[in-house]
């Protein structure tokens, strides 16, 4: 599965995840809510896991700049508000600081 692949699942069940707690408890949703949030972020943790890298820990990193834009997607296709020009910058900036962390050239 190609990353960029990868990184999107992740991002779609962690956030659908987080959003399944934050119906919960912020818009009193029913607690019913948190059985598919439960098993998104499950499967958030096992996509993770497919990420191309040697070591958690990068690719942890370099999913942070995809979760922040697949968030601002979020933010724009469910819940209805237009990021603005400074969310867009910070994602810029996110995104390109993912892409050195993954695709630098590393010394072995």
């Amino acid at each position: 599965m190609p990353t960029l692949a990868v990184y999107a699942a992740a991002a779609l069940a962690e956030i659908a995840g987080c959003f399944a707690v934050w119906a919960w408890m912020r818009l009193g949703a029913s607690a019913l809510w948190l059985l598919p949030g439960l098993v998104s972020l499950a499967a958030f943790a096992w996509a993770l896991t497919l990420a191309p890298s040697d070591f958690a820990g990068r690719a942890f990193a370099a999913y942070g700049g995809v979760y922040i834009a697949a968030s601002l997607v979020w933010l724009w296709a469910v819940e209805g508000q237009r990021p603005d020009t400074w969310d867009l910058t910070g994602t810029a900036l996110c995104l390109l600081g993912a892409g050195i962390i993954l695709l630098a050239p590393r010394a072995a």
